[in-house]
């Protein structure tokens, strides 16, 4: 969401993957018997550093997540530029920290459902789905949050704080990362703010929409993430 200085926190995502290559040549003859061993899956390996590691965690909650796009643009009969705005509350996510405050990759990403997207026109939510996102082949949008900088450690019980953070963003396929400035309040285990983040569409191999009712739109998508977040127990 252009749809979330937090934390991932939006919006405001993040995965640890193992490859293990064997290459084969002729044999040779063995010169003693080695007991075999049978090394852990990478997957299991990576679940228990990234649970050591935690420090804290927050969770969305049901309410209060809100991701949206905004993007200038000029309609025909219309003399002033307009936000076109779509927004969603279809938001999950988690970003986790550990002991000197930094993103536990492994666990700290955000997942917003794209097909519920609407604006204050049907039409051109039908475009966006359809035509620019392509939901029915392409249904959400994933930040993988890899880094923080400006977050103080450890958090504050109370106030607000502002930082950026950092992140893989996945549109349609394609990944790139992004910056989000976010502001936050942090109250007793709550945390609540805003964050946001701009891009080209050029940036994500997005076309730039072309109707007849448009005059103009603007080269730059903004995207903002309201985000109301739960300090989980370890």
């Amino acid at each position: 969401m252009r749809m979330i200085r937090p934390f991932a926190p939006a919006l405001v995502g993040i995965a640890v993957v193992g490859v293990l290559s064997l290459s084969v040549s002729s044999p040779r003859p063995a010169t003693a018997a080695a007991a075999p061993t049978v090394p852990r899956a990478p997957s299991e390996r990576a679940d228990a550093g990234v649970e050591q590691d935690i420090a804290v965690r927050y969770v969305t909650e049901g309410a209060g997540n809100k991701a949206r796009y905004r993007v200038r643009e000029r309609l025909l009969g219309k003399e002033l530029d307009n936000d076109a705005v779509g927004e969603t509350k279809a938001i999950t996510g988690a970003i986790a920290l550990d002991a000197n405050g930094q993103v536990v990759r492994g666990a700290s990403q955000f997942s917003v459902a794209l097909q519920g997207l609407k604006s204050d026109q049907s039409r051109r939510d039908t475009y966006v789905r359809n035509r620019l996102l392509e939901t029915d082949s392409f249904p959400s949008t994933r930040l993988a949050i890899t880094g923080v900088r400006g977050l103080p450690s450890p958090l504050p019980t109370g106030g607000t704080v502002q930082f950026t953070l950092l992140g893989d963003l996945t549109v349609k396929g394609v990944t790139r990362p992004t910056e989000w400035r976010v502001n936050a309040t942090v109250n007793g285990d709550r945390l609540v703010g805003s964050a946001a983040t701009a891009f080209t569409f050029a940036q994500f191999k997005l076309t730039q929409p072309k109707v007849r009712i448009l005059l103009s739109v603007a080269d730059t998508i903004k995207l903002e993430y309201d985000f109301a977040m739960t300090r989980q127990a370890q």
